[in-house]
């Protein structure tokens, strides 16, 4: 019999109901206003779902994400036209705005059976030191 350990990940914060156009494979492209850290890429991080406004439930680990690249959206016309990838419409909390748009180029998703409790307060946009079963 196989030996359970806990293995120490990073998980990156993403608000329901985003997250699940993720865990389908619908959603390829993440939006934020700034670069992915690159010390991440490559890197398996756990999806830690958050309620946002919408959700009833409290944060919980969903599943495991890996980005493989991010890029600069160099004008709202290439944002938009890259909506099929990233799902942000000109209605959405997340439209584009002055700041800078970057996409975050997703590689893998790997969705948990069951979601896992979160027993850490999440971070602002990455919760680190997350203790796991593996």
């Amino acid at each position: 019999m196989k030996s359970m350990s806990k293995k120490s990940y990073t998980g990156i914060n993403i608000q329901w109901p985003i997250s699940q156009d993720i865990l389908s494979g619908k959603k390829t492209i993440e939006t934020r206003t700034y670069k992915f850290p690159e010390k991440y890429l490559g890197q398996e991080l756990l999806i830690i779902e958050t309620p946002g406004k919408l959700g009833k439930f409290k944060s919980r680990i969903v599943g495991k994400i890996i980005f493989s690249d991010s890029f600069k959206y160099e004008s709202k016309k290439a944002f938009y036209e890259d909506q099929e990838r990233h799902f942000v419409d000109k209605n959405s909390p997340w439209a584009w705005t002055e700041k800078a748009k970057w996409g975050w180029e997703i590689d893998s998703v790997i969705v948990f059976k069951d979601a896992k409790p979160l027993n850490k307060r999440p971070g602002i946009a990455f919760t680190t030191n997350i203790k796991l079963l593996v």
